[in-house]
Parts: C-alpha cells; structure tokens; sequence
C-alpha cells in the first residue's frame, strides 16, 4: 500500500527521484501514465495489469470507455529505475501533468501520483475544504469510516 506525502525536484533532463519505500513496492519495472486532475499516475506491475483487465471488460462500443482506454493506455509508459534511484518522466507525461520544477509524490493505495506542486496545493486545499461532503456523497457506495 503506497502512502504519505513527499517533495521532491524533477531535473532538467525529466527525472525524479521516488521515495525508497515508495520504489521497493513499485518493483524493477512499473507503468507511468496520464492520470486524473492532470496528474500522473504510477502503477506496479501488477495493479496495472489488474487494470488492464477491468478495462478489456468496459463495452468497446460505449464512446466514453474508447475515449478513456485510448488517453490512458497511448500515454503510458514502462519504465525503470536508474542507478540513483529515479525515473526519467517522457516529455509528453511531463507535459500533461505541467512538471517543471518542485513536484510532489503522493502514495493513493494500490498507485503513486506525481503531482506539480503547486497544483496539488490548489487541489488539495480544495478538496480539504470539502472533506465532509465529499465522505457524505461516498455513502451511495456503501462506504463507512
């Protein structure tokens, strides 16, 4: 399970280091893609063939499951570790999540999100704002903390 919250700089050559506890559990190779909320997301192996899976079943004749498959699975990308423990981020991955500078690394369960910085601060002080709304409306999935 990937969790907590952690800064770190994408260099000039689009790469970024992933917090050690973060790269054990991704493992040697992992999937980077496009993600909601213009971030990224990372996947381990495993989850994103699980993934993958529960796509092939969405009805390839609904618009919106194309639509989706399509911008998920053309912007990802394998990738793997280098020897200082970080990734290189494709340009067109950097692109979409607008990574410049300082990003932050945030772990979300079974995935790792890659975030520009500022833009996870105006998210999540959104989101923080409307917390309990936000748990309220997560009952119609018969969710309960």
């Amino acid at each position: 399970m990937f969790l907590g919250e952690f800064q770190h700089s994408i260099d000039d050559k689009g790469r970024i280091i992933i917090p050690a506890k973060f790269r054990e559990a991704l493992g040697t190779d992992f999937i980077i893609t496009r993600g909601l909320d213009n971030c990224l997301f990372v996947y381990p192996r495993k989850e994103w063939n699980a993934l993958e899976e529960r796509m092939k079943a969405l009805p390839s004749m609904a618009a919106n499951a194309r639509a989706f498959s399509r911008l998920l699975f053309s912007g990802a990308s394998e990738c793997e570790w280098d020897k200082q423990g970080r990734v290189n981020v494709p340009n067109h991955l950097r692109d979409y999540a607008k990574l410049d500078k300082d990003c932050t690394v945030i772990g979300v369960s079974s995935r790792v999100e890659i975030w520009d910085k500022a833009t996870w601060e105006q998210y999540s002080r959104e989101s923080e704002s409307s917390f309990n709304e936000i748990a309220e409306k997560l009952v119609d999935f018969d969710f309960n903390f």
